[in-house]
């Protein structure tokens, strides 16, 4: 096919602020965790598709199949709708509290 360019699964964009690999960010409505370091307005490779766990919002209990959001004002991964932006499905059940989720990325 002489107009694929690539398949989309890791993408390179312009971090929106500082962020460490492994950490969520949000480029319009573009999201993905970042697979190295990058600061605001550098270049940054991130996984837009797959399985990750990351920093969630404590005091919610998560169950499998749930819509999750990405609070970019907190930096966590979030069940709450309003405001936030729709990035996956969780894939296994968290408790209320708990530190992290696991997540299946929309892409």
């Amino acid at each position: 096919m002489k107009n694929y360019v690539q398949d989309g699964v890791r993408v390179t964009v312009p971090a929106p602020y500082d962020v460490l690999s492994g950490g969520g960010l949000l480029v319009g409505t573009l999201f993905g965790i970042a697979v190295y370091d990058a600061t605001s307005g550098n270049d940054v490779l991130i996984q837009t598709t797959g399985v990750v766990q990351h920093a969630k919002t404590s005091a919610q209990a998560w169950t499998v199949g749930a819509a999750i959001y990405w609070d970019d004002t907190n930096k966590v991964l979030t069940t709450t709708a309003t405001g936030n932006t729709l990035v996956g499905k969780a894939l296994q059940a968290a408790v209320n509290p708990s530190a992290t989720g696991i997540v299946r990325l929309n892409g």
